[in-house]
């Protein structure tokens, strides 16, 4: 499986603001399955969808 990162967002936002969450749910309204995920490295949420690859 192969996830593709759609967009980040900065981890410390303004308060009561979920930009990650409001990206992640327009890419769901138009079909994608895209999802929230925490990058610890980096101090970021990034909106990814995951891919489902062929086994070579």
């Amino acid at each position: 499986m192969r996830r593709t990162v759609l967009e980040r967002f900065p981890a410390g936002g303004p308060r009561g603001s979920w930009p990650a969450e409001e990206f992640a749910r327009a890419r769901q309204d138009e079909g994608m399955a895209a999802e929230v995920v925490m990058d610890l490295e980096t101090d970021a949420f990034l909106v990814i969808v995951q891919q489902h690859t062929a086994d070579v």
